[in-house]
């Protein structure tokens, strides 16, 4: 009798393939959304010698009180709200997903959108049903609340804004995708701080089925992997049940109570992204043969004549950056591209010309 994975691994794990992270050593990393600024040096300082008195013989605090009361003050979370804290909002997704894998349950996300959502339903055993975007990555509301009646989804996975398209869907729209749906609404607002303010964490609570996700990651704290849950008490205390009891370390929690207390330097590094993403959606338009697509996030999704082709060319210049083509049928030829510093977003232009040509 064989014994191997073949043979005992869920058919539905066999087929899928791994997250994949490409190698970045000595390259422009502009592939993973990630803040390019560092911490300041007093700041990093700081963080040390906070890091170097924690008791890492302990196990850390599971209801972390310190740091979700920084989490509520830096994302102004009203007190009737819960949280509960993840190892990144990946981790959160899929304590959600796990909740609410009954036998035969949906999930459900307009695609293209972020590869997590099927992953995490796939596997707690769930199926997956994507919505196409429209061609201009708009929200085809009418297919999606189609969807929503066909399938009667479990959990409707809304990005916004979107990844890894950027752009903001209409907020009346999710709302009623909100009201239509039998099952939870996770609006994942990963990239909130670059989106001038959209969000709908005031609409949190006025729903039974809305939940909000969001993380630290792309303000600058991504190597912390913290993620956060944001939505009534009465859902919360069902996720708390599947979350691992130790699941935040306590090196980073120290971190994040800290820099959190700092949120004028991460809010100045923000608004420097922001500046920098129109600089670079400037000079994206004066190259031939690139189409930029609009963005509220911190990086932009542009079609190009050959992507696989420019993808190499960057790569070769020592830029790296996500490449989409043959992901999803709507980005074909597509690039992602973070916004960095802003040298490198001059290399990136300068470096992009040559390599479509």
């Amino acid at each position: 009798m064989a014994k191997g994975p073949d043979s005992l691994v869920r058919p539905e794990i066999r087929a899928l393939s791994a997250y994949h992270v490409a190698p970045a050593q000595g390259m422009v990393k502009l592939d993973a959304m990630e803040n390019p600024f560092s911490l300041p040096p007093e700041l990093a300082r700081e963080m040390g010698a906070r890091l170097g008195a924690v008791a890492v013989n302990r196990y850390p605090d599971p209801t972390a009180p310190t740091l979700k009361a920084r989490l509520r003050e830096a994302m102004a979370i009203a007190p009737h709200l819960d949280l509960i804290l993840g190892n990144g909002s990946d981790e959160i997704l899929q304590v959600i997903a796990m909740a609410l894998a009954r036998p035969g349950a949906v999930a459900l996300a307009p695609e293209p959108s972020f590869a997590m959502y099927r992953l995490s339903a796939i596997a707690c055993g769930m199926r997956y049903a994507g919505v196409p975007l429209a061609r201009d990555f708009s929200l085809d509301e009418t297919a999606l609340l189609a969807a929503i009646e066909r399938e009667r989804p479990a959990i409707t996975w809304i990005a916004y804004p979107n990844n890894p398209t950027g752009n903001l869907f209409p907020r009346e729209a999710i709302l009623r995708i909100v009201d239509a749906s039998p099952g939870l609404v996770v609006v994942d607002e990963a990239y909130y701080a670059f989106s001038g303010g959209a969000s709908l964490l005031d609409e949190v609570g006025r729903h039974p089925n809305l939940l909000l996700v969001r993380t630290v990651s792309k303000l600058g704290l991504a190597g912390l992997r913290l993620g956060v849950a944001i939505g009534p008490p009465e859902w919360l205390a069902e996720l708390e049940k599947l979350r691992l009891p130790y699941n935040v370390n306590v090196l980073s929690m120290a971190a994040a109570e800290l820099l959190l207390a700092h949120r004028d330097v991460l809010e100045r590094q923000t608004q420097s992204i922001v500046a920098e993403r129109a600089r670079l959606e400037a000079g994206l338009d004066r190259i031939a043969g690139v189409e930029r697509f609009p963005s509220a996030a911190n990086f932009v999704l542009v079609r190009v004549p050959d992507a696989p082709r420019a993808f190499e060319g960057l790569k070769a210049r020592g830029i790296l950056v996500r490449n989409f083509h043959r992901s999803h049928p709507l980005l074909e030829h597509c690039l992602r591209l973070t916004v960095g510093t802003p040298d490198e977003n001059a290399r990136l232009l300068q470096a992009l010309a040559p390599a479509i040509a």
